[in-house]
């Protein structure tokens, strides 16, 4: 078993140690010659008695040694060697079982408010801690102290109140001022100044707020280096900051360049990009935006906090730097056609989703809705495109009034087929760029505009708001009546969340069967790739690359019947790179998928019946003890949401406990979310759905919505694990229904086996062992018909019962209480 690192590293102007790596050996302290680590150690810290304290800091001593901290932990070992590097030196190592873990990015790690508490992750069974307490410089030494390989606790800003920050990029890449300059933000720099602006922000969205994006808007991307989906840059004069969450960390460390600061949202210490902006540019100063990347409620809340240092916003509606340095290298538009999405496998007529439509406008007193989301219009016109990759859908805006309703897409991609089906709906085309003066046209007119304002841009919001001013100034030339007849009929702005959102997100019949047999089609074609694959390596021992695993998949996928495209860029993680939660093999730079690592496969294929995700992590040699328990309490979150029983409307961040429980026994989770919607022949990540430890999102869960369900565990630099299918949320048969509510379960889409092998017996239960069975029970029943000779034979030895070793121990039902 894998030994744990420690958790800091000091350094100082007198004695600056090398920095640690965290990986799953050691940590280490280097000290002059002149001082043995003890020495060093006592000479210059002292670990101040507090509340929370067993004992004070004890001499380091070679052998074993007691715990440093308030909770039993197993013995550390400290031992003295020499290192080459940068000298002779003393070096300690403090070491033990389990695995280093670092300080501000996982839940087991904290800062406390008196003083500083520093953890392992799970040595044995245990979450085991082993210091905890002050350290406090002595004899006018002062240190800093080092949580992991980017965060930084300053002891000059007073160490038991002092945050964390980030650390710039240059730091793990070397000095600043030995790498060349980085043109793209020189050339940044000298536009802003052309401009007046102080800081720039480019957010990694399009004007429609899309998570994938066509490739002339990947502006962030360009400008960073950085190509994760999620995550916005902030360009000052003296300073490049990006923000991204937790699923991209490890990516951002490797991509970003020594010119960058990775800013970890969501992490204790780390602000927000509008309280960065606030507290870190001088007072006064002013932050471009390009309107039509920001929604209004982005624009509003970045207006208000700024506002608290007299800073302010300017609005580019003509020009966006980022697009300016990009030039002529900037990749032209899409101009893929559009084509009709089948009534067979849509369900429901346009004609009949804008009749709906119309009902809700009207409840609310709303004359007109603006709609920009690509894919609520995909499938409100039962329409599909290939603009965007992965994505079915094409750059376009609706406008949809009482009596019409306009679509505003480039008109070259409209064929005879979409022409006839958008005429039988009495919808017309105008060119996409005409949309804003179509907006101040309706506030002219004196419509009510539902707009959903986190997801429309401030461009439009703006347009109309204008020419409602416009409307009402007009009105001071008209006489007393006319003008109060005006005023009472005049335009108005109803902000309220999309409509189509939700209806989109409830399937009909005709989606959700169509759903089912892309599924099956999937199953068939991984089942095909698995046989494959594990031949390759465990018979013939050959070894892979990532990226030939993935062009490879990609061709099994191809012979089925329907299929368009994969929905997403498969993740295919060997070992460390399994880690990076969305992580993307290159080839050059990626691993080897070979019988020494656990393997992460996350992918998905858009057929013309419906959309796929699903996730399997195998082993094609032997998995570690540490491995295969990691694993089994991911598969227990899984079969925990899988069996849950609810009622109807219960919001999804109440179940997500479900999917964490049995890691968060013994102190291990994950930075993402447990389940996403996913579209009918639509986008993979779909809302307003989901299963989240957020509990921003109330929206409820509801029958016929598809849900993934996939809880993961991911040990930085080492491995990452993760088990996910597709589910149908379903009503549910229940003896009673309390206060008459209707209580909802899952019903599983996706169709491929859970590796036996990486099972740790001894902690599944009898109920949990027995679902497992059942559902390859399912599986082959479903899937065997649909393919043959190798790959029904290895679909028939990866679904048969699994049983117990006789005499082992069955483990106790595990308890639904939550640890927390």
């Amino acid at each position: 078993m894998a030994r744990a690192s420690a958790l800091v590293s000091i350094l100082s102007s007198q004695t600056m140690a090398r920095n640690c790596l965290f990986s799953s050996h050691v940590s280490v302290f280097s000290t002059p010659v002149s001082h043995s680590p003890q020495q060093y150690l006592q000479k210059h810290f002292q670990l101040r008695r507090g509340k929370k304290l067993a004992r004070d800091l004890v001499p380091l001593q070679r052998g074993e040694i007691e715990c440093l901290g308030a909770f039993p932990v197993r013995p550390r070992r400290v031992s003295t060697r020499s290192s080459a590097i940068g000298g002779e030196r003393n070096v300690c190592e403090v070491s033990g079982q389990g695995c280093g873990s670092r300080m501000g990015n996982s839940s087991n790690d904290a800062m406390m408010t008196s003083g500083i508490r520093i953890g392992t992750r799970r040595a044995g069974s245990d979450l085991k801690t082993y210091a905890t307490g002050t350290l406090i410089p002595a004899r006018g030494f002062v240190p800093q102290l080092r949580f992991g390989k980017n965060f930084l606790l300053n002891p000059k800003a007073g160490i038991s109140g002092g945050g964390i920050v980030a650390e710039p990029s240059s730091k793990r890449k070397g000095s600043k001022k030995d790498a060349p300059p980085d043109v793209k933000l020189t050339q940044l720099r000298e536009l802003m100044d052309k401009n007046g602006i102080d800081a720039y922000i480019v957010p990694s969205e399009d004007a429609h707020q899309s998570e994938f994006i066509a490739d002339c808007f990947m502006r962030r991307a360009f400008i960073s280096g950085f190509t994760g989906s999620a995550g916005s840059v902030i360009i000052s004069k003296d300073r490049a900051s990006l923000w991204t969450d937790g699923r991209y960390f490890l990516q951002a460390e490797n991509q970003l360049g020594p010119h960058w600061t990775l800013m970890r949202a969501g992490t204790a210490g780390v602000p927000s990009m509008s309280e960065w902006c606030r507290d870190n540019l001088p007072e006064g100063s002013v932050v471009g935006v390009d309107p039509y990347l920001f929604t209004s409620d982005a624009f509003e809340e970045l207006k208000r906090t700024l506002a608290e240092k007299n800073h302010s916003i300017s609005l580019l509606y003509d020009c966006n730097l980022v697009d300016q340095v990009w030039g002529s290298a900037r990749p032209n538009p899409p101009s893929a056609p559009l084509r009709v999405h089948d009534i067979k496998y849509a369900g429901v007529d346009v004609s009949t989703k804008l009749a709906n439509l119309r009902k809700e406008l009207v409840s609310v007193g709303a004359t007109v809705i603006v709609v920009t989301m690509l894919d609520e219009i995909a499938w409100l016109l039962n329409l599909r495109g290939s603009d965007v990759p992965c994505s079915p859908v094409t750059y376009a805006y609706v406008v949809v009034e009482l009596e019409t309703a306009t679509l505003f897409v480039d008109e070259s991609k409209v064929t005879h087929d979409v022409a006839q089906q958008l005429a039988q709906a009495s919808v017309t085309v105008k060119p996409y760029e005409s949309l804003v003066p179509e907006i101040r046209k309706l506030a002219l007119e004196g419509s009510k505009l539902w707009l959903d304002a986190s997801r429309v841009s401030v461009a439009i919001k703006n347009a109309f708001n204008d020419a409602c001013l416009q409307y009402y100034s007009n009105l001071g030339s008209l006489e007393a009546s006319k003008r109060e007849l005006k005023e009472a009929n005049g335009p108005a702005s109803l902000h309220r969340s999309s409509p189509i959102s939700l209806s989109k997100a409830l399937k009909n019949d005709a989606e959700l069967e169509g759903m089912k047999n892309a599924h099956l089609r999937d199953a068939a074609a991984l089942t095909e790739f698995w046989s494959w694959l594990e031949h390759k390596i465990v018979v013939e021992k050959q070894s892979l690359s990532e990226v030939e695993v993935t062009e490879r998949l990609y061709d099994f996928r191809a012979k089925q019947s329907g299929f368009l495209d994969v929905s997403f860029e498969t993740i295919s993680g060997s070992g460390p790179n399994g880690a990076i939660v969305h992580y993307r093999a290159e080839a050059g730079t990626c691993a080897q998928v070979d019988e020494h690592n656990l393997f992460l496969l996350d992918s998905g294929a858009q057929y013309v019946d419906g959309t796929t995700d699903i996730t399997r992590t195998v082993h094609f040699g032997v998995p570690t003890p540490r491995e295969k328990e990691c694993f089994t309490r991911v598969l227990q979150g899984h079969i925990a949401v899988d069996q849950a029983v609810f009622p109807e409307y219960t919001p999804g961040f109440v179940l997500d406990v479900l999917a964490r429980n049995s890691l968060w026994k013994i102190g291990l989770d994950y930075r993402h979310g447990t389940g996403h919607g996913v579209g009918a022949a639509l986008n993979v990540h779909e809302g307003p759905q989901s299963m989240s430890a957020r509990f921003g999102n109330m929206t409820g869960l509801q029958p016929g919505m598809i849900i993934s369900n996939e809880p993961g565990y991911y040990e930085d630099r080492v491995f990452g694990i993760r088990i996910e299918n597709l589910v149908i949320i379903r009503e549910a048969e229940t003896e009673n229904r309390f206060g008459g509510v209707t209580f909802l379960s899952f019903e599983k889409l996706s169709f491929v086996p859970i590796q036996a092998k990486m099972l740790e017996l001894s902690l599944l239960s009898d109920s949990e062992l027995t679902w497992l069975n059942d559902y390859h029970a399912q599986v082959w029943e479903k899937v065997s018909p649909l393919v043959a000779g190798d790959a029904l034979e290895w679909l028939h030895r990866n679904t048969r019962p699994i049983q117990r070793p006789s005499g082992s121990k069955k483990p106790q039902e595990l308890s639904t209480t939550t640890s927390v």
